[in-house]
């Protein structure tokens, strides 16, 4: 079946509208065959006295989903969206876009260069770009502004979010909403406009522009470019936005489509692609069909009040499902709620939630005594001590309490949830549910699928992540499992590092110049130094100089001074002497001369054991694909994201690189888990990339 069909239909006034309807099953992409098919048909149309107007339409529920995917890399197929664009726009018939379902990027692009648009209940109109590592480049960043200002239209790239069919008629960029027959009321507004001297062009608007639009976007786009630094499309986005305020209208999309093609080729860019891509992958569970039902979550339990428990309820409350908040003593709870309510009027007083919406959300949490009040609860979310003693016990408990088919749900960092589901008569219902701090601001949410755990307790997980606004990684069960496994690698590699001959700030800057927020030693600091070593001394583990501050009662912020000085309370550390002194001495009684280390020395000691680990990671079925563990890194400990996360930037700088640098480090330090490991050698010596062994 031809991707472009082509048929006349007669108006009310005898007038012949040419319908012209893309059928490129699922979602219409716009690939080579659909814009030549559109381009073809409209030339035909246009040389056809018979046709006084044009309605483009689509087959199925969408109308263009964007680009065809399967493009991507490749030689640009002629004709290119953009030439197809302004054969719609130079058109001397009018073309109206009848939008039954999602407008997406190209299909957006392609909306606003046609002469009217008409739009269903169900559609849906974005420029989703962004999140794709690009910027619209078929005219986007030109036509939007002339619509909606700069500065909204800047802001809604910069999302890159939807908005829905009421929104695009509020906004003007839908002329009219059809109730009921839509191709009818995009035919019958294509002949209104076919009643004009000339068909209206987006391209001629100019009424939005002003000097507080301008005013506007310049702060927007300051504050973007700070936000995300070193992000080339948002660069190129502000770029392209400017040249719209600035240029001849063709003059800017000659600086648009430039700014598009650099990025198609920039490898930050491509890095963003892999992670919105790894992002979709995540959702797929390999040996999971679409089969596999989630059970109903109506109502939830939290155990634990704590800054981490508390934080689950709000991540509940803010999806709107009701959720009981239960501790063992009173006053834990009140204290829990006062932390809460805390933190919902600071988000009131920044003007991020609504008054109405805090009460809201605050009548969902109810407090609890006592392990009773879980029993009405579909899913149970224990967020108490990091303690398996702490956590059997809990569990054991749940058991006798929870309702049949409840889910038990441990929001464990490190512990076996093998062994908590072990204190169940019901294995199959528990699952990990590993939140990171603040639970309801960070995106992350890693689920932890423990041997026994139900393929439709595994699909509910998933999907309440999503509910919860979160981006949900299925992982296996192990130390740490993905995130915090890889993150003790890390380490002990800082700490050999120290031990070696760098100091704090210097590891730190390296990290940050990166493209990480914080350093590793920063951030020890500011979680504190206490936690990690308590966490030690229970199992046996030592990092010396972390420890040897510990004992000190050097804990970082809290105390004022850690591996930094924080005086008079300050959040940014200083250099301390005596913890350099310490470092130094420490080194002098291992008998270790101390050496400097370069940048790129510091980064490669950091982070290819991190890779080294996530290879044994993949080679143990701890994580089904490696952008997993990319995903896991971005979402959950801030890996700058325009690398791409820890595996696709272990394959731009050379895995055979890595290798040998990896045997390098274990010969002078006689650390044997420094080897590589067996996938990423064999992978390194065949050319193979992670990505070859991935699930589906």
């Amino acid at each position: 079946m031809e991707p472009v069909r082509m048929e006349a239909r007669t108006g009310a006034s005898g007038g012949g509208v040419a319908v012209v309807t893309i059928a490129n099953p699922p979602v219409n992409a716009l690939a080579a065959s659909v814009r030549a098919g559109l381009l073809r048909t409209l030339r035909e149309a246009e040389d056809d006295p018979a046709v006084r107007a044009i309605v483009i339409a689509a087959d199925g529920k969408a109308f263009i989903a964007g680009a065809d995917i399967s493009e991507f890399g490749k030689p640009p197929a002629p004709p290119s969206l953009p030439e197809v664009l302004q054969a719609i726009e130079q058109c001397a018939k009018p073309v109206v876009a009848a939008l039954n379902g999602v407008a997406l990027g190209g299909g957006m692009e392609l909306a606003l260069a046609c002469h009217g648009r008409v739009v269903a209940p169900q559609g849906q109109l974005g420029l989703p770009e962004i999140k794709l590592g690009l910027i619209p480049g078929a005219g986007g960043t030109q036509r939007l502004p002339r619509i909606l200002g700069a500065a909204p239209a800047f802001a809604m790239m910069l999302s890159g979010d939807p908005v829905d069919a009421r929104k695009a008629l509020s906004l003007g960029i839908a002329d009219a909403l059809a109730e009921g027959d839509l191709l009818g009321a995009a035919c019958a507004h294509a002949l209104r406009l076919a009643d004009a001297e000339h068909p209206p062009r987006v391209r001629d608007r100019a009424d939005r522009f002003s000097p507080e639009d301008r005013a506007a976007f310049e702060a927007a786009a300051a504050a973007a470019l700070k936000r995300a630094s070193g992000q080339p499309n948002v660069e190129a986005l502000v770029a392209s936005v400017r040249a719209a305020l600035d240029l001849p209208f063709d003059e800017a999309l000659a600086v648009e489509r430039a700014r598009f093609q650099a990025l198609v080729e920039d490898p930050r860019s491509k890095a963003l692609r892999h992670l919105f891509f790894a992002e979709r992958a995540a959702g797929r569970v390999p040996g999971i069909g679409r089969e596999v039902k989630a059970r109903p979550i109506e109502q939830a339990a939290v155990i634990g009040a704590g800054t981490m428990g508390g934080g689950i309820a709000m991540c509940f409350a803010q999806a709107g499902i009701p959720v009981t908040l239960i501790e063992v003593k009173a006053e834990a709870l009140d204290a829990g709620l006062a932390r809460i309510r805390a933190n919902y009027e600071a988000s009131v007083k920044r003007g991020s939630l609504s008054q109405e919406e805090m009460d809201k959300r605050l009548s969902l949490i109810i407090c609890a005594v006592g392990l009773d009040a879980a029993a009405s609860a579909d899913m149970v979310v224990e967020a108490a001590f990091e303690d398996m003693a702490v956590k059997a016990e809990i569990f054991s408990a749940l058991d006798r309490v929870a309702k049949p088919g409840a889910i038990l749900a441990t929001n464990t960092s490190y512990l076996d949830v093998n062994a908590i589901a072990a204190m169940t008569q019901r294995p199959q219902d528990v699952v990990g549910l590993h939140f990171f701090s603040p639970a309801n601001v960070m995106r992350l949410l890693e689920v932890v699928r423990g041997a026994a755990t139900a393929p439709d307790v595994l699909v509910t997980s998933l999907d309440l992540g999503r509910r919860l606004g979160k981006l949900p990684v299925v992982v296996g069960v192990c130390y740490g499992f993905v995130g915090n496994r890889m993150l003790a690698k890390r380490t002990q590699a800082g700490e050999r590092l120290l031990l070696a001959g760098a100091l704090p700030h210097e590891v730190d800057a390296a990290v940050t110049q990166f493209g990480f927020r914080m350093g590793p030693f920063a951030m020890l600091d500011l979680a504190g130094i206490d936690i990690g070593w308590r966490a030690r001394k229970a199992t046996g583990g030592r990092a010396p100089v972390a420890d040897a501050l510990a004992e000190q009662g050097r804990f970082g912020q809290k105390t004022g001074r850690g591996f930094y000085l924080y005086p008079e309370g300050a959040r940014a550390g200083v250099r301390d002497p005596e913890t350099e002194a310490l470092i130094t001495s420490l080194s002098d009684a291992q008998g270790i001369v101390r050496r400097s280390f370069s940048a790129e020395e510091i980064l490669a000691r950091l982070f290819y054991p991190m890779v080294n680990e996530g290879a044994k990671i993949l080679e143990e079925g701890i994580a089904a694909r490696a952008s997993d563990i990319d995903a896991v890194w971005v979402n959950g400990y801030n890996w700058p994201s325009f690398t791409g996360g820890p595996m696709f930037w272990a394959e731009s700088v050379g895995l055979p690189k890595i290798v040998a640098a990896l045997d390098a480090f274990a010969a002078e330090t006689g650390d044997e888990t420094l080897k590589p490991a067996p996938l990423l050698r064999h992978l390194a010596e065949t050319g193979g990339v992670f990505a070859a062994g991935e699930g589906a």
